[in-house]
């Protein structure tokens, strides 16, 4: 797929997905909605593409969204047609058309099945920092800046921020942060467990290109997909059984699979893993787990 707000590069079975806007900070805008879901989509597809990394070109990673329509930026009635009404007259919030662009774009990044890092080179405000909260680790240079600006702009967190902020930094920094809408240095990311590290410029994407071969190397691409999701979704459950059912289901299928026979085998053996189960074809009956909860 030819993608025009964003770069699209698998080397190493590592893919660099770049926004791509530099002249406008990279700023968010629908059709980098719209590439972003597909370039995950297309991720997922590809078995050659073991972990992702998301980046910024130029000198920000990610400006926030695109005001250039000015006022009406936020206006989902100018923007894109009167929305649907219910009989009496009231908003019908079913209607697709208000639905949130970033968050789709976090719900696609928190479906994920590989290992996602943000390599977060410059500015990243609004979604420029709120897109990045269901990737795995983030990593910033020290010249990156973060906001999370809303309460300045009289709207509120988009992306479904509200879910993700609090549990990767806890209530009380998230709350902080958005109450005021200032934007802060990388070294306050980093003490606030935003990002979980920070380092020079020049080695911000060798440091996410060491890092996420240290996910390739050794593993096996479909236990990672389900450890993915496992964590990530268990950060809702309510209580310690609903992950000892995934695990016990996890550990029955997985137990009876090639995958796991070459891991053991190897490891007697004294010689490296040859893993060949697939993400795209061998992803255990049970998976997609969460859909008997009526929810995906």
């Amino acid at each position: 797929m030819a993608y025009q707000t964003i770069k699209y590069d698998v080397a190493d079975q590592i893919l660099t997905i770049t926004l791509n806007r530099p002249d406008k900070l990279n700023a968010f805008n629908a059709t980098m909605m719209t590439e972003l879901i597909a370039a995950f989509d297309q991720a997922d597809a590809d078995d050659n593409v073991r972990a992702i990394i998301v980046t910024g070109e130029g000198r920000a990673f990610c400006a926030g969204a695109d005001l250039s329509s000015g006022a009406d930026t936020f206006d989902r009635d100018a923007k894109r047609g009167p929305v649907k009404r219910t009989a009496s007259g009231d908003v019908d919030y079913s209607d697709p058309n208000i639905r949130d662009g970033g968050g789709q774009v976090t719900l696609r990044i928190f479906k994920c099945l590989k290992p996602v890092i943000a390599a977060v080179n410059g500015p990243a405000v609004g979604i420029g920092v709120t897109m990045q909260l269901p990737m795995d680790i983030r990593i910033a240079s020290d010249t990156a800046r973060f906001g999370f600006v809303f309460s300045q702009r009289g709207i509120v967190p988009e992306a479904a921020s509200s879910w993700f902020l609090p549990r990767l930094v806890g209530i009380s920094q998230a709350l902080e942060w958005c109450y005021s809408g200032r934007v802060f240095p990388a070294q306050e990311a980093l003490a606030g467990r935003l990002v979980s590290k920070v380092v020079p410029p020049d080695q911000l994407l060798p440091t996410a290109r060491e890092l996420a071969r240290s996910f390739i190397e050794k593993t096996a691409p479909v236990s990672v997909a389900l450890i993915r999701q496992m964590m990530w979704r268990m950060l809702g459950a309510d209580d310690p059984m609903e992950a000892h059912k995934v695990d016990s289901r996890g550990i029955y299928a997985r137990g009876r699979s090639d995958d796991v026979k070459e891991g053991v085998m190897s490891f007697l053996e004294k010689r490296p893993a040859q893993f060949k189960n697939k993400v795209s074809t061998d992803m255990p009956s049970y998976f997609p787990w969460w859909d008997e909860r009526g929810y995906k």
